[in-house]
């Protein structure tokens, strides 16, 4: 398999507040050294945390520059000694926090977050240890495994390994985005019911189509936690994705012992209290949520293998748009997630 001698590269490039994104030409390819592989990058997906990282609202390592994006999927194009998990012209996907191998991580594992820690996967080549790749489902394609690090892995560390759901739990998922798409496949596919709130009721439309249970437009009931309860009659498993607006609603809507993963801030912020008094007397659970491990990801690998998950993509951008596609991103109008082909 050819190798090319130098590539495209973009870069995200320290300004006076943020970053500005930046194509490279000629930048060099690594080559393969021990324990590595060399992957030809094929596609990537986005994350809000890409966009937050540009605009300098995301804390990350004190760097002057680096390769974004943290979510990708290529082609294995040369392997270095002593590599034994892949061969050349392997299907792979990055895991995200590459020294994040085991259930327990090491303490500085949050250095090894591609896109922001180290470089990340927007390139043609990328270069890192056989032990931060996993293996791709037959049945999916690069575009589709490369939506999985950050987004499926969160939903799944937060309903799955921390939550322990359960068929015929009452899963409530905020809004549209990739880790509540997600969130609402793999309830879905275990047997649990999936309740999802949109401000489009085109996007609830969608997600009726993707199996949930029940619907609500935020925007016509702000009380929407109540309107919840009365589809469910309680839940059992919250991914709470819009922190300090939305988290006391979710709150109301948890059943006794039931669990909130907490995972972002899309509403008002991240929420900087969480409220004891309910907590107790619901005798429920807090996790918080930062992707996961690779033990994580290969335990959901299984599951979309076995259960044939498709990712949902809402759009894909060409490599020379990347760009336009961090602005879509910022209009909030996907449902799922935004690819980058290569």
């Amino acid at each position: 398999m050819s190798i090319a001698n130098s590539q495209l590269q973009y870069q995200f490039v320290k300004q006076a507040q943020g970053f500005s994104l930046q194509m490279r030409e000629g930048a060099p390819i690594k080559p393969a050294g021990a324990g590595e592989i060399l992957v030809r990058v094929r596609a990537t997906s986005l994350n809000r945390r890409d966009r937050m990282i540009q605009k300098g609202f995301y804390p990350v390592a004190d760097l002057q520059s680096v390769v974004p994006l943290s979510d990708g999927a290529g082609e294995v194009v040369a392997i270095g000694t002593g590599v034994s998990r892949f061969k050349v012209g392997d299907k792979v996907v990055a895991n995200f926090f590459q020294r994040w191998t085991d259930e327990r991580p090491p303490a500085d594992f949050s250095r090894s977050a591609l896109g922001g820690g180290i470089d990340g996967l927007l390139a043609q080549y990328v270069t890192l240890p056989e032990a931060g790749w996993l293996a791709v489902p037959a049945h999916l394609s690069f575009e589709e495994a490369a939506t999985l690090p950050c987004a499926a892995v969160t939903a799944w560390s937060g309903l799955v390994t921390r939550g322990r759901m359960q068929a015929n739990d009452n899963v409530l998922l905020l809004g549209t985005g990739g880790v509540s798409i997600f969130g609402l496949q793999f309830a879905v596919a275990a047997g649990a019911r999936g309740f999802i709130t949109s401000s489009s009721d085109a996007k609830l439309a969608e997600a009726r189509k993707l199996g949930a249970t029940g619907t609500v437009n935020y925007r016509d009931r702000p009380d929407w936690e109540k309107r919840i309860i009365e589809q469910s009659g309680g839940i059992q498993q919250v991914l709470e994705v819009g922190g300090k607006g939305t988290l006391a609603k979710s709150l109301a809507a948890l059943s006794i012992r039931g669990h909130i993963a907490m995972i972002g801030g899309l509403a008002e912020g991240f929420a900087a209290d969480v409220p004891a008094i309910p907590l107790v007397v619901k005798n429920a659970s807090v996790s918080g949520i930062t992707v996961g491990s690779r033990v994580d990801f290969e335990a959901m690998l299984a599951f979309i293998d076995k259960h044939r998950i498709r990712p949902v993509i809402d759009r894909r951008f060409a490599f020379e748009a990347a760009a336009e596609a961090l602005d879509y991103l910022d209009t909030g109008s996907h449902l799922g997630k935004v690819v980058i082909t290569h």
